[in-house]
């Protein structure tokens, strides 16, 4: 019943051409933010997939390191023990450290990560190896796979006809007791193999070996290592499996998940989304304003029509309710038109990338989106609160005319 007497002043013509005119404008500011913030919403999903995407290239599901130091003791028995969970579907042993490369004039600080055989199959390195091959050699005869940053400022070149000379690597030796800061190095030579392309952030930073070469260089222990890097079974729970983890390897390791390993990046995500989101809101509550000026006209309109509900017995509870599904009537038309115009906007730029990227990316050059079903529940709620609130004084002050007819 209240939305029959909402939908007909709706529609109905005034006195005063005006109060059709600011409804319009109040419907159409409306669905203006609320298209608004649901492609924004969208846009900022797409980006996420996207340096998700990347970033499960090179971070593992789980990695373990230890609580305390840069190094840890894992003996057989418990990389047997890790072997056996069923939700571990690969892991590899990892030996890292700051090195410095120096080719020629050229000196090149890294993080140079030495890494078992299975570190192919955890991580997209190997193919986003764009030049050369992925290949970290043996011990005896380690080769050098790093980011193309990297290769870049060590002067690298894989063109098979004019290959690169053996590096040398300079690395600090563990547990060095010797006062001459030169004697606490250690330098070996490692032949390059190839470089990748993922991130910039990985690309001027790691270099990827062997681990052998790693822990001989440092004096690492026969056990002993810097982390361990899993992959899981693909319906495994994260949270579950690092608390399994953490239970059975004991006090002296932490357990991370692919999203504490990055947790800052998450967070400032996160928080870039909300607070653009927050600053789109405030169009919304622009729009409450003509709305408020909308009813508060309707409400002088219809002083009439009140005086006759009243005699017929409505109550001031009634009348309230008329009002306040006036006020939602217009913030549900804005809300569903707005979100009806990102959905075939969102479509669109799926389909036919319409919008594009400046600045030539060598990943991809439009703006990726992604509908997810509830960010358009949050914008309708956001939309429909503020309607709610807006109408509240209008219908207010209509629930409590004075009654009388002239």
């Amino acid at each position: 019943m209240y939305l029959t007497f909402a939908w007909r002043y709706f529609k109905a013509k005034k006195s005063t051409h005006a109060i059709n005119i600011i409804a319009w404008v109040t419907v159409s500011v409306i669905a203006f933010a609320t298209c608004c913030q649901v492609l924004v919403l969208s846009v900022f999903n797409g980006f996420e997939d996207l340096v998700k995407s990347l970033y499960s290239s090179f971070y593992t599901d789980i990695k373990i390191v230890p609580a305390a130091g840069k190094t840890f003791i894992l003996t057989a028995g418990q990389i047997a023990s890790l072997k056996k969970q069923p939700a571990v579907k690969n892991f590899s042993m990892i030996a890292e450290e700051r090195a410095l490369l120096k080719n020629y004039d050229a000196r090149t600080p890294v993080y140079l990560k030495g890494v078992d055989g299975n570190y192919e199959k955890l991580t997209g390195v190997a193919a986003a190896t764009t030049r050369g091959k992925y290949a970290i050699g043996t011990t005896e005869k380690p080769f050098l796979v790093c980011g193309s940053g990297i290769q870049n400022a060590a002067s690298l070149n894989f063109d098979a006809a004019f290959p690169n000379e053996e590096l040398t690597v300079i690395l600090p030796k563990r547990n060095s007791l010797n006062n001459d800061p030169l004697q606490s190095l250690s330098e070996g030579f490692i032949q390059p193999s190839g470089s990748f392309a993922i991130q910039q952030e990985f690309d001027d930073k790691y270099a990827i070996t062997n681990i052998g070469f790693v822990k001989q260089q440092m004096g690492f222990g026969a056990d002993e290592y810097s982390a361990v890097e899993l992959n899981l079974a693909e319906k495994a729970d994260p949270k579950k499996e690092k608390e399994k983890l953490a239970n059975l390897l004991g006090n002296h390791f932490k357990v991370l998940t692919r999203y504490e390993q990055n947790t800052s990046l998450y967070n400032s995500m996160k928080l870039e989304k909300w607070a653009i989101y927050s600053v789109l809101t405030l169009i919304l509550i622009l729009a409450a304003f003509n709305m408020v000026s909308a009813l508060t006209m309707l409400v002088l309109e219809k002083r009439k029509d009140i005086s006759v509900l009243q005699s017929m017995g409505a109550s001031e509870r009634s009348i309230l309710k008329i009002f306040l599904s006036e006020g939602l009537l217009l913030g549900t038309i804005g809300t569903v038109a707005g979100i009806g115009m990102a959905i075939i906007i969102c479509g669109l730029q799926l389909k036919f990338k319409l919008i594009k990227l400046s600045g030539g990316s060598f990943l991809l050059d439009y703006f990726p989106v992604k509908l997810i079903p509830s960010d358009f529940i949050l914008v309708a709620l956001t939309a429909t609160a503020i309607a709610f609130l807006a109408a509240w004084f209008p219908a207010r002050k209509a629930s409590r005319q004075a009654f009388e007819l002239k």
